[in-house]
């Protein structure tokens, strides 16, 4: 039996959305440290943020069976070389992880730019993963590009970089800790902690 069909992004990242919806206002009326104001707003932009990654990068998913499965190697879904075939979706990519590294350090102690940069590439070596692993066993077409995990990468330590020159100022570094989890963002930043190294 041959099919195919669809599933849409919204039918996984809306009962998530849902679900950490509950899970918030839950903590907001039980006035849980961190549940409210600046870093209530700062938990709600992180998982629109992610529920968004993930729409971009996983979805839709479709998913063929029989003769509409694609007959293709998995091997040449995979672009191993980077840059050789690098185009304007390079950027797209460079953008989309902008925020992850402007957020990371708000809600870890990830304040170096090797750590930033560390984990933006896992966090994007695990999308490809998902991405090959939806191709292995769905057929869904997914490919796996090297370039992608540059570009994530890039991306990531921007967003940190802004964050470090966003700390400079006396008002935004005030916003940013009202945002941030107890501790995590520096009074002022420090001489080890900039956007390099």
């Amino acid at each position: 039996m041959s099919t195919q069909f669809e599933i849409p992004a919204l039918y996984v990242t809306g009962p998530a959305l849902a679900a950490f919806a509950a899970y918030a206002v839950t903590r907001r009326r039980r006035d849980a440290p961190g549940w409210s104001g600046g870093r209530l707003a700062a938990r709600v932009t992180a998982a629109v943020y992610a529920a968004t990654v993930v729409t971009l990068t996983l979805f839709p998913l479709w998913i063929y069976t029989g003769a509409y499965r694609n007959r293709m190697p998995w091997t040449n879904q995979i672009n191993w070389i980077p840059l050789l075939t690098a185009d304007v979706t390079m950027a797209a990519n460079v953008v989309m992880f902008v925020p992850f590294g402007f957020l990371l350090p708000l809600f870890t102690r990830c304040d170096r730019a090797r750590r930033v940069a560390l984990l933006s590439a896992l966090t994007s070596l695990a999308i490809e993963c998902v991405q090959l692993a939806q191709y292995l066993v769905f057929s869904s077409g997914r490919s796996v590009d090297v370039n992608d995990l540059v570009a994530n990468t890039l991306g990531g330590l921007l967003g940190f970089a802004v964050l470090r020159l966003a700390l400079r100022g006396e008002r935004t570094r005030g916003l940013l800790r009202s945002w941030a989890r107890p501790a995590t963002v520096p009074d002022r930043p420090t001489a080890g902690s900039g956007p390099v190294g």
